[in-house]
């Protein structure tokens, strides 16, 4: 069976708690959008890569840059909601494969899209997400996600807790971050969506959790590439000498 096409969407919301407006920081001379977007479409297994926004100020901006941009909903309750609405617009099959890509990662390596994706030769893979090595000391932070999988290399669990628990220390460090880009079946997107939040995927606010409450199993595909996300005027500031070094 070929490869299955896939679509990649960028979320791009105005109104950031921490970061207002963030889509539209300037790095280099071009939004931060532009970054993502540029990088995004470097994967050679995209057919396409849209941005999706609720603000006009964003899709005015995309549109004098050039870059395909959808308008949605403000009422998302995160990024996959607003994915899925932009993914039905285009209409896209049920087997195709959707890419939610943050829009705060203007530093994204187009190789993580391609060990992302890859998952997808094996029918059987319903949804996947990216996964890295990280030390014991970073594993104790709350804000770093992490993830333990089963022999398959698919997620048990995702938690803001450091999991697993070392019983007895090992030799190299157990914890692998999760890294927040996740690719799935647009049947299965649907699904999702179509799903109220759960418990876990409450407390931990986490919404990969949804997935993982309702038996739908995600592959975690290990990358040694780590994220550089942007929360922050103050993470935009770390950023930019790696930005103007690449």
């Amino acid at each position: 069976m070929a490869f299955p096409s896939c679509y990649g969407f960028i979320p791009a919301r105005y109104d950031s708690t921490r970061f207002p407006g963030k889509p539209l920081a300037d790095i280099l001379g071009k939004p931060m959008f532009w970054h993502v977007w540029s990088r995004a479409s470097r994967c050679e297994r995209f057919a396409s890569v849209h941005l999706c926004t609720d603000d006009a100020r964003i899709m005015d901006a995309a549109a004098a840059l050039g870059v395909p941009c959808l308008m949605t909903r403000g009422d998302h309750a995160n990024g996959s909601s607003r994915v899925f609405e932009a993914a039905t617009a285009l209409r896209l099959p049920d087997d195709a494969v959707v890419v939610n890509i943050q829009g705060d990662e203007p530093a994204l390596d187009p190789a993580m899209l391609d060990a992302l994706t890859a998952p997808f030769a094996d029918d059987a893979v319903a949804a996947a997400t990216l996964a890295c090595p990280m030390e014991r000391d970073e594993a104790l932070l709350p804000d770093r996600v992490k993830v333990v999988c089963d022999t398959k290399g698919n997620a048990l669990y995702f938690s803001r807790a450091a999991i697993p628990f070392e019983r007895y220390a090992a030799k190299v460090s157990p914890y692998f971050l999760h890294v927040g880009i996740y690719a799935y079946r647009m049947r299965v997107l649907a699904a999702y969506t179509a799903l109220p939040q759960t418990p876990l995927e409450a407390m931990e606010s986490l919404e990969q959790l949804r997935f993982l409450e309702n038996g739908i199993p995600m592959r975690v595909a290990v990358t040694n590439h780590r994220s550089h996300g942007v929360d922050s005027p103050e993470d935009l500031e770390r950023i930019l000498p790696l930005m103007a070094g690449q």
